[in-house]
């Protein structure tokens, strides 16, 4: 009797201590949060200046500054596809200092490439919210003999001279347009590796490729410049910033569709208040009428979400894309 009694009482104990252990773990979570920031926070980009992830990011950035009270600074990491910044952010400390602006490339369709990556999408990230989305733009320099949608599919099915074309990284949602539309129209167009969008507009402009299936905020201001030939877009929709430009899927393959989206991680470690608390500032500040007027004039497409509907959308794509890229063969 004595013995069961002892074991009521120490498992008493042992309840009360679990309890006020747990309630202790989330007052510090709360008064963590309460504090911060308070100093400069690191919003690491997978690629390099001037391409689509960091001209959001740096748009962003602006009005999150205002809102968090400290300098949210962009950081640069180019590589392997935006992998070798969402590693970084992945091995960061929890404390809320460090995030990332990831894409679908490094969140949804590198996991499923031959070498994978050194991380876990879907647990060791904690997801901050959605940033914006958009469709890729297939463009050719204004000088080149390819017109027309037409001329680049007889160009990338030609044997005697190979077609290159260009994305902002392996995996990138411009690199899996163009893989898409291999696929689909049986082309033999080659493919070549960027650090970014910026490095690959400078290769198209340069004559080392013949085209590139770029982000909308990088092509957008070229065309208008008379720089670029947009031949189509690869959105559901035509770009309202590009109204005379055909979808792919307007121009005899139905159901093509890649779209691009970027959308804010941190270290799966960091802590729920400061989670909710970051989500919160970049819902604001992608919402501000100023965020907003400069995305659009970038062509890309808002998509403010809380941390719950950023995890969904996200283990979505990653199984959608893991069955292109399975279909694909890489």
């Amino acid at each position: 009797m004595f013995a069961i009694r002892l074991k009521k009482l120490l498992t008493g104990a042992l309840v009360i201590g679990m309890s006020a252990g747990m309630s202790c773990i989330a007052q510090t979570q709360t008064n963590a949060a309460s504090g911060f920031p308070n100093k400069p926070i690191k919003l690491l980009v997978g690629f390099a200046p001037g391409g689509g992830t960091d001209t959001a990011a740096r748009t962003i950035a602006i009005k999150l500054s205002e809102i968090l009270g400290q300098t949210v600074v962009v950081d640069n990491k180019p590589g392997a596809g935006g992998n070798i910044a969402a590693d970084l952010v992945a091995k960061a400390p929890g404390d809320g200092y460090t995030i990332g602006l990831a894409n679908i490339g490094s969140l949804a369709v590198n996991p499923h490439m031959p070498n994978g990556t050194p991380y876990n999408t879907l647990k060791d990230f904690a997801m901050l919210g959605n940033g914006v989305t958009f469709g890729n733009v297939l463009v050719v320099r204004a000088d080149s003999d390819i017109k027309t949608f037409a001329d680049y599919l007889v160009a990338a099915k030609s044997t005697d001279k190979p077609l290159f074309y260009g994305s902002s990284g392996f995996g990138s949602a411009g690199h899996l347009s163009g893989e898409l539309l291999k696929q689909r129209a049986d082309t033999t167009a080659q493919h070549i590796n960027y650090k970014g969008g910026g490095p690959a507009m400078n290769g198209l402009l340069g004559g080392e490729i013949q085209a590139i299936f770029a982000s909308a905020p990088t092509a957008i201001p070229l065309i208008k410049a008379g720089k670029l030939r947009a031949l189509a877009v690869t959105g559901a929709k035509r770009a309202e910033s590009l109204p005379d430009v055909p979808t792919i899927a307007e121009l005899g393959f139905p159901g093509y569709l890649a779209t691009n989206w970027y959308s804010f991680i941190a270290p799966a470690s960091t802590p729920a208040p400061i989670v909710q608390k970051l989500n919160e500032a970049i819902v604001k500040a992608i919402r501000d009428p100023a965020t907003l007027s400069r995305l659009s004039a970038q062509a890309m497409e808002p998509d403010p979400s809380t941390t719950e509907e950023m995890r969904a959308f996200v283990t979505q794509e990653y199984d959608t894309w893991g069955k292109v890229v399975r279909t694909l063969k890489f």
